[in-house]
């Protein structure tokens, strides 16, 4: 059985990092990583009888109130079919309201409920003590190296949205 120390056992990346094996071991930890993350939720979402759409939808609209419909599904990557019906769920249960833009009456605006923000910052505190205890373990070098593999993989047309998530929250 491995140790829980297992990360300070792995080598560091070695000067030929573009080998096909130094490739393989990153994804593979971004496999294993994501997988982890979500599963320190997925008993609250349970509990909520939430699926981690519904959290992922809360999670961008708690960063970014006001939030229409069309900029969260260009934030999910999901289909308007998919998303409508997170967004329907999550209406009727009271987590969310959409209203008309204020710029576009034809656009819809996201906005949480006292109980969508409430079950979000429950969640969020989750995912947040999570990648706390990872940060803390690999320290802030790794954790700004993490941060500069992970915007170097989402395409250069999608990095404003993510820098504009949180600007106008509040």
């Amino acid at each position: 059985m491995p140790d829980e120390n297992f990360l300070s056992q792995v080598p560091a990346a070695s000067a030929l990092f573009l080998r096909e094996d130094e490739v393989r071991r990153g994804i593979e930890f971004l496999f294993f990583a994501h997988a982890s993350l979500w599963r320190a939720i997925d008993a609250r979402l349970a509990e909520k009888e939430l699926g981690r759409a519904h959290y992922r939808a809360l999670y961008f609209i708690a960063r970014q109130p006001g939030l229409t419909i069309s900029d969260l599904l260009a934030l999910l990557g999901i289909t308007k079919q998919s998303l409508g019906r997170v967004v329907k769920e999550l209406e009727a249960r009271e987590y969310l309201t959409t209203r008309p833009g204020n710029r576009d009456r034809r656009q819809k605006e996201l906005r949480l409920t006292d109980t969508g923000r409430a079950t979000e910052t429950v969640i969020f505190g989750m995912l947040r003590d999570t990648m706390s205890r990872a940060y803390t373990h690999a320290g802030q070098q790794a954790v700004t190296g993490f941060w500069q593999v992970s915007e170097a993989l989402v395409p250069a047309r999608e990095r404003r949205r993510i820098a504009m998530l949180g600007k106008d929250a509040g």
